[in-house]
């Protein structure tokens, strides 16, 4: 039987709905704008300010990084497609997508559960924090981070984009995600799916149990604290990074674990809030819970207005 590789995708979008599609539009231009502009405030904070070049900060600002390029991998695609009468890409750019959002999304999985690990050091371990947490361990974590989320994003794109596509070019989505794209394939796709149930499984299950053992030893030291005022100021700084991997880690298992039925509607939503909405609040929930970056904040505001 003759085969024809298809050359390029068509994406279904977000709505179909006319009348959502303008405020959609401008709400997610908002919430892209914010993104860029927070992300890059945190980058440039942490590097000019000589009070937060602690192994905390370090990873933080990486955060940001993989934010910014993890949202911006999908988001400024979708926001054009809201008021595009064709919502198409090329079958290279949608292998160059997905590589790109894979590569940011297990690198954030890992910098969350590395991040945990840099504050259970903190409380558990204060004497020998410094020693344990030297920059050149920093580094070398963050470079761990990036180099396995570079090789899980070659597995997968390699696997999935090695297949062919001879029949419809219609994604039911609004970006290049492994599932909808391999119902796509006239190929065998078992082993491209397996692939992608152990990476994404084996990552999440990993750094959650990094997280949940960590904040067990973190909330046992907490508890032998005996001033309130220590309790409150220790778990002060995990609230920020517990609420960031709640907001990240929730709608990624709602969208990857469920029934198979179709849930189209809901995958859509749970994507567009972890790549859209978690990238814009991981910057707001650190600057807004924590006093250092907001008196550094408040401070450059002010001396902003002093200067004008």
């Amino acid at each position: 039987m003759n085969k024809t590789q298809a050359t390029m995708f068509v994406f279904s979008g977000l709505t179909n709905n006319g009348k959502l599609v303008l405020f959609l539009f401008i709400f997610f231009l908002q919430v892209y704008i914010i993104t860029v502009v927070s992300n890059i405030g945190i980058m440039v904070i942490v590097y000019k300010t000589p009070t937060l070049h602690t192994p905390m900060y370090y990873f933080l600002s990486w955060l940001s990084v993989v934010d910014l390029f993890y949202s911006s991998s999908v988001t400024p695609k979708m926001i054009s497609d809201l008021i595009s009468i064709e919502k198409v890409i090329t079958f290279q750019g949608c292998a160059l997508q997905f590589f790109v959002f894979a590569t940011f999304a297990g690198t954030e999985v890992l910098l969350l559960s590395i991040m945990s690990y840099d504050r259970y050091t903190a409380i558990c371990h204060p004497l020998h924090y410094v020693s344990i947490m030297t920059k050149k361990k920093c580094f070398y974590l963050v470079i761990l981070a990036f180099s396995y989320g570079v090789i899980q994003s070659t597995a997968q794109t390699s696997c999935v984009f090695s297949l062919e596509y001879c029949a419809s070019n219609l994604i039911d989505h609004f970006y290049c995600d492994i599932p909808p794209v391999l119902k796509l394939s006239c190929s065998n796709i078992f082993t491209c799916d397996m692939i992608t149930v152990f990476i994404i499984g084996s990552f999440c299950a990993c750094s959650l149990t990094t997280i949940l053992v960590s904040y067990i030893f973190i909330i046992y030291s907490i508890l032998q604290i005996r001033s309130s005022k220590g309790r409150q100021k220790a778990f002060s700084t995990c609230s920020s990074h517990l609420i960031c991997s709640f907001i990240f880690f929730v709608p990624v298992f709602l969208n990857y674990i469920h029934p198979p039925l179709d849930t189209t509607k809901k995958e859509k939503l749970f994507s567009v809030f972890y790549i859209v909405i978690t990238p814009m609040l991981n910057p707001l929930i650190y600057s807004l819970r924590n006093q250092e970056v907001k008196k550094v904040i408040v401070k450059a505001i002010y001396n902003l207005n002093i200067s004008k």
